[in-house]
């Protein structure tokens, strides 16, 4: 079985490009060119160049040793943590803002939900000199509120959503509807794995550089380029693609995906969409999508605002369907408790998002030579005021 995007744009049953008309030039420009333009070798070293001198990659693939003696197997986290603004979304932003460059675009537009996405988007447009408007729920902003004080530096405009729960689906729809009013100038630069053809393999294909470097690492390390698993949490899912990305077709690698179980996945506040979801079409792509009976969205929650999002990309909808994934759901509970444990054991400030990934170890054994490769896709300094209030500090 076949686990990338296939030439009509589909992961197995998922993906697709179900646009309205008015966003279909738009979407076809992009699936005319990304490949050609991406594959370009003047492409390529801007990019790589870009991911060197300005992200600081490769990052490090880290032995936890402490928190590898607590549950009795070897744990690397792979340190996006310690990318250039702060988490793996750069990756993707760098990548986007040199095609959109390409195709003559000079005004872009983004979502972002935990602001991640947004600080990075803001990031390269200042970089490039091009305007910059995001658009976030106005719950995020609220929640988030020292990622939309580095965008509103960067120069970028914030938009609330206002519509909806507020949060990362409402802040997309507002995207899209600007970019059907501005098809000319404006490049959509989506933050995930989701959203129609080409997008999903777009974004999956700039965050590879993750899973690339592991393998190296882990020859290195280990003297293996393989390990036997790869865990990361998964919203719309584009850290995971990055780090699953080069290990898709080896069956000997399990991919273990980690999903915001809220305050439980039958609380009725949950974002748990393996277990919740049936197959439906959000944003431009038939995915796994949490809805009521008659086929409305149920509104998702988590107390990672990047991880409530009612869908999950195509690819890892195909990667559950196929058995090809384990999914696993946490609560807000254990997530939050995870992410201390590994700051008393490691030095480490995890974003809530990847504490969701730690917490696997209580409920799922591995054996002591297991080697795991966890992505730590972001920092936890836009996370603090969350920490502060659930802990007490």
């Amino acid at each position: 079985m076949n686990y990338n995007v296939n030439e009509h744009g589909y992961y197995g049953d998922f993906g697709g490009a179900f646009i309205p008309e008015m966003l279909y030039p738009n979407v076809e420009e992009l699936r005319q060119n990304y490949l050609q333009i991406t594959s370009e070798e003047s492409f390529q070293k801007e990019f790589h160049d870009l991911l060197k001198a300005y992200v600081g990659r490769p990052t490090p693939l880290y032995y936890a040793k402490r928190f590898s003696e607590k549950y009795s197997t070897k744990i690397y986290l792979k340190r996006e943590d310690l990318c250039h603004t702060g988490a793996h979304k750069v990756n993707n932003t760098i990548g986007q803002i040199l095609l959109a460059k390409r195709l003559g675009k000079h005004r872009i537009i983004a979502e972002t939900g935990a602001g991640q996405h947004g600080v990075a988007t803001a990031t390269v447009c200042a970089l490039m000199g091009l305007e910059c408007i995001v658009y976030m729920g106005e719950v995020d902003i609220k929640r988030q509120a020292p990622n939309v004080a580095r965008m509103k530096m960067l120069g970028a405009t914030v938009v609330p959503a206002m519509s909806g729960s507020k949060t990362l689906k409402d802040a997309t729809n507002e995207a899209i509807r600007d970019w059907i009013n501005n098809p000319e100038d404006t490049h959509y630069i989506i933050g995930s794995v989701v959203g129609p053809h080409p997008y999903p393999d777009m974004v999956a294909r700039f965050q590879s550089v993750i899973s690339e470097e592991v393998q190296k690492q882990l020859m290195q390390l280990e003297y293996r380029n393989a390990p036997d698993y790869v865990v990361a949490c998964v919203g719309g899912g584009s850290n995971a693609a990055g780090i699953y990305y080069h290990y898709l077709d080896d069956p000997k690698v399990g991919i273990i995906a980690v999903e915001a179980a809220g305050k439980g996945i039958d609380s009725g506040e949950s974002a748990a969409t393996s277990a919740l979801g049936k197959i439906g079409i959000i944003h431009g792509s038939k995915t796994l999508l949490m809805q009521t009976g008659d086929g409305q969205i149920t509104e998702p929650y988590s107390i990672s605002a990047g991880l409530d999002y009612p869908g999950v990309g195509p690819m890892h909808a195909h990667l559950f369907a196929s058995g090809r994934g384990e999914f696993i759901s946490i609560t807000d509970t254990d997530a939050m408790e995870a992410g201390l444990e590994l700051c008393r054991l490691e030095g480490i400030i995890p974003a809530i998002e990847t504490s969701h990934a730690l917490a696997i170890f209580k409920e799922r054994k591995f054996k002591p030579d297991d080697v795991i490769v966890i992505n730590l896709s972001g920092r936890g300094d836009k996370d603090l005021n969350t920490y502060i209030d659930y802990f007490n500090l």
